[in-house]
């Protein structure tokens, strides 16, 4: 009887070893997704500020600086005058990942009847040259000025248009290592591209991947887009504003809820940065910061 009762609690030793065994890969996969979600949503934090911010901003906890195209990279100023901008740079304890601003000048059109592609692609060529030598990623185009379509003049028309510009920039910003975002913008500021979905579809038919989309979820938010809508644009997703939506304000101040969009980036794998484009105090700005780690760490 003894011997019996051996030989069956062998076997069942052995049979969930076993099974243990083959399950050894399934839990390991366990494993492996618990140590992904535990990472950090964002690859890093910053915000758009100037260079004579920059010492500030690291103790509040930004990562990187969104600087102006015009201020910074002074596309219409000589090689000397950005040299003192990058000798700024160069004692920074931040880096500039981004510009935006892009297309400053007023004479500048990207649509319409005045369009005038031909000086556009001049001033962009310099900003995307001086990104480079800045050791910056991305050039910010919002532009409402430059893009913005004037009374009269067929939408389908301008879309035609600026897809024609993104085709010609996208090779100029590979030739530099740096990458063009189209941000949407909200319709009290600019009466093109209002929607995450219309910059995608121009994005995609632009076709190079040195032209992709910034979701800001500012002008998201205050043009009606959703968690949906941003999921439906992912494929050309590569960067993010955040501010909150009444009154621009950085996150943390009016307590405005971004997980359900943060959930949409975990979901899609989104791997890049984040900057803060609003208003606060100074405050403000380390409470904003930590209002964004705490959001993203609970989706």
């Amino acid at each position: 009887m003894k011997s019996t009762t051996r030989g069956v609690s062998r076997r069942a030793v052995l049979r969930t070893g076993a099974m243990a065994a083959a399950g050894l890969p399934f839990l390991t996969n366990l494993r492996v997704m618990a140590e992904e979600a535990k990472k950090p949503l964002f690859s890093a934090m910053g915000i758009a500020a100037g260079l004579g911010r920059a010492e500030f901003m690291k103790t509040a906890g930004a990562q990187f600086l969104t600087e102006s195209t015009g201020d910074f990279l002074v596309p219409d100023k000589s090689d000397d005058a950005f040299a003192k901008n990058l000798e700024k740079l160069a004692a920074s304890p931040l880096p500039v990942l981004a510009c935006n601003g892009f297309i400053r000048p007023a004479n500048l059109r990207c649509v319409g009847k005045e369009a005038n592609h031909d000086e556009v692609l001049v001033w962009a060529e310099a900003a995307f040259r001086r990104l480079a030598k800045a050791k910056g990623k991305f050039i910010v185009f919002g532009s409402s000025g430059a893009r913005s379509v004037r009374d009269g003049w067929p939408m389908e028309k301008a879309e035609e248009q600026f897809v024609a510009l993104l085709k010609r920039m996208g090779p100029l910003a590979e030739k530099h290592g740096v990458t063009v975002v189209v941000e949407q913008l909200q319709a009290s500021e600019c009466n093109f591209i209002n929607r995450i979905g219309e910059a995608a579809k121009l994005i995609r038919a632009a076709g190079h991947p040195n032209i992709r989309v910034l979701a800001d979820l500012y002008h998201m938010m205050k043009g009606g887009d959703t968690p949906q809508d941003l999921k439906a644009a992912m494929d050309v997703v590569v960067h993010i504003e955040i501010a909150e939506k009444e009154k621009r304000s950085v996150p943390g101040v009016a307590g405005d809820d971004f997980r359900p969009f943060f959930r949409v980036l975990r979901e899609t794998g989104y791997n890049g940065a984040i900057s803060i484009e609003g208003k606060g105090t100074n405050e403000q700005m380390a409470p904003a910061f930590a209002t964004i780690a705490r959001q993203a760490g609970e989706v």
